[in-house]
């Protein structure tokens, strides 16, 4: 029983020291101020590899995730030595109000900036401040970093939650390629020296390439037997992986983009050379942002449009921009601190802007815009003629809204190209045409439009025709050329008519001749045969004859005498008959 008792006391005193502890515990909690949210700023690009005389770009970015931002202030300090700030940029910034506007100190080294961010402030990642162009003076490798800094909560109370400063870290190296590539120092003597790599894939160090397999070559002189290679993240990395026997060449694909160095050294029997760092970038990856903003017009008629790009890419940064209006030839713009993008003059109506945002890789994203260009207010064409004679001047009247305005006419005759003059409007906006030298005869057609000094256009005017008569030589030649137009074609053809008429004729009667001919030929064949008939017939007759001296003939012999004789007359006198009508007809 007492062991019972025991027991249960112990428990009751577990019990009892942790319900104390877990009260002591949230009473401290509950007295402890709540984690500030955090914001952080940095450098973009944070690395990279430049030559003396170049000048690149570095933005300052703030990045808050949960918590608005309405506040940011820095003191950057860079290498006076190695680098001078070019300018400071506000373009694209999320500051709108600057308590203090950039400055910066080439002596010092030094670049500062303080603004506030209007209401709601910012909230999320990579809101630009400014950006920083510097000039590389001279080779060394440089940093830049924050010697102090704020980004404030938009809480009411101005609370600094800045947690984290960023650095960047370049190489300025010689404009000679060869430089670009650098070596350590091997520590033995008679080692082979660095080994000078080239890639046939990447062989610019300071370009960006959108090629993920990288290849490198080198020379192998006779005595190495061993290689060491290694591709890193690391500017001066020693290569740990072994090759016997040595290699003179390598793929490696697949890499990711960043930028990276390809690290290389030889061995002979004295032992491990130089080694070769050289370094080459990727940026596989097209732009992840990319919108075009138009800037408000106070007036539409404004010709000339002014457009904000806003372009993000992770790696490689924005190159240039590749813009394309209505269709027309695409051209490179280049920001270059102007900020904005302006179009060139362009008429009345809706058009398309369609950019690309292409990075230092050549990877690109497009989008495309509308805007509108409204018109000026059409002039009026008020008088003209609608005749004129020959050697008259055209003159025409008109009035517009606008005074002191250029008015362009255009003149077009039938299918001629139209040919423009331009007046100026008067104080109250009438304006006269009169056209420059004397209008050929026929009909034209006549209409206008104004432009302002800006490019600023009106749409034209509806079209007004005009009949100028031809000089009277000039109708007369006209009509002659008409007439004549008639007539040469005309005697052609009753030539030609009476050309085939002599000549078919002439065919003909050549025709007649040559029947003829054959018709005398024929009557001359036919004698000839009815004569040797005839003969024939009559020896026929003469042998009948001769028997009858000899004997009385019978009756039936003598009517074959006389039926024969009666033929043969008849037949001569048929055929004659025929051959007269055959030489009749061809007369």
């Amino acid at each position: 029983m007492e062991k019972f008792e025991e027991v249960k006391v112990s428990y009751t005193t577990k019990i009892f020291w942790k319900f104390s502890l877990y009260l002591i515990l949230l009473v401290v909690l509950s007295i402890l101020p709540l984690p500030l949210q955090a914001a952080t700023l940095s450098f973009s690009p944070s690395s990279g590899s430049y030559t003396v005389t170049s000048t690149f770009p570095v933005a300052v970015y703030v990045s808050s995730s949960d918590q608005a931002v309405n506040a940011a202030s820095g003191v950057i300090l860079f290498p006076a030595d190695t680098l001078e700030v070019v300018s400071i940029s506000k373009n694209g910034s999320i500051i709108g109000l600057w308590a203090q506007e950039p400055s910066f100190s080439n002596s010092e080294g030094r670049a500062t900036f303080e603004g506030i961010i209007l209401n709601p402030g910012f909230r999320g990642q990579a809101g630009k401040i400014i950006t920083i162009t510097f000039k590389v003076k001279a080779t060394r490798s440089a940093s830049l970093t924050f010697s102090s800094a704020s980004v404030l909560a938009n809480d009411g109370q101005g609370t600094n939650i800045l947690t984290t400063l960023g650095n960047a870290s370049f190489f300025l190296g010689s404009p000679d390629l060869s430089a670009l590539e650098s070596t350590t120092v091997a520590e033995t003597a008679g080692t082979p020296g660095a080994p000078r790599v080239f890639s046939s894939s990447h062989p610019d160090p300071n370009k960006w390439y959108a090629q993920s397999l990288a290849k490198f070559t080198w020379t192998l002189p006779s005595d190495v037997t061993e290689a060491s290679l290694l591709m890193s993240q690391i500017p001066q990395a020693i290569p740990t992986v072994m090759y016997a026997p040595a290699v003179s060449s390598k793929e490696i694909d697949n890499v990711v983009d960043g930028i990276w160095y390809f690290h290389a050294r030889l061995r002979n029997a004295l032992g491990w050379g130089s080694t070769s760092h050289l370094r080459f970038q990727i940026d596989t990856e097209k732009p992840y942002q990319f919108t075009i903003e138009e800037r408000r017009r106070q007036d539409l008629t404004e010709p000339r449009a002014t457009f904000v790009f806003g372009a993000k890419d992770r790696m490689s940064g924005i190159d240039y921009y590749e813009v394309q209006i209505d269709g027309e030839s695409p051209h490179i713009w280049r920001e270059e601190g102007k900020g904005f993008y302006e179009t060139p003059v362009v008429g009345p109506g809706r058009h398309t802007l369609i950019a690309k945002a292409v990075d230092k890789a050549g990877n690109s994203l497009a989008d495309s815009v509308e805007f509108m260009v409204e018109a000026l207010e059409t002039p009026r064409i008020t008088e003209y003629p609608k005749k004129l004679a020959s050697g008259e001047i055209l003159t025409i009247k008109g009035i517009t809204k606008y005074p002191g305005i250029q008015v362009v006419f255009w003149l077009q005759r039938e299918k001629d190209e139209p040919q423009s003059q331009r007046v100026q409007s008067e104080e109250k906006g009438s304006f006269t045409l009169i056209a420059e030298g004397r209008l050929r005869g026929g009909l034209y057609n006549i209409w206008a439009k104004v432009l302002d000094e800006r490019g600023a256009q009106s749409n034209p005017t509806s079209k007004v025709t005009i009949a100028v008569e031809r000089p009277a030589i000039l109708s007369i030649g006209s009509w002659a050329i008409t007439l004549l137009a008639v007539m040469v074609p005309l005697v052609a053809l009753i030539l030609l008519l009476g050309f085939l008429f002599w000549y078919g004729w002439h065919r003909f009667s050549l025709f007649k001749k040559r029947l003829r001919r054959e018709v005398r030929e024929a009557e001359q064949a036919l004698q000839n045969a009815f004569d040797l008939f005839k003969k024939d017939v009559k020896k026929q007759v003469q042998w009948l004859e001769k028997i009858r001296i000899r004997r009385q003939l019978t009756e039936e012999e003598e009517k074959i005498i006389k039926q024969l004789r009666k033929d043969l007359d008849d037949a001569e006198k048929s055929v004659r008959k025929e051959i007269k009508d055959i030489g009749r007809e061809i007369q």
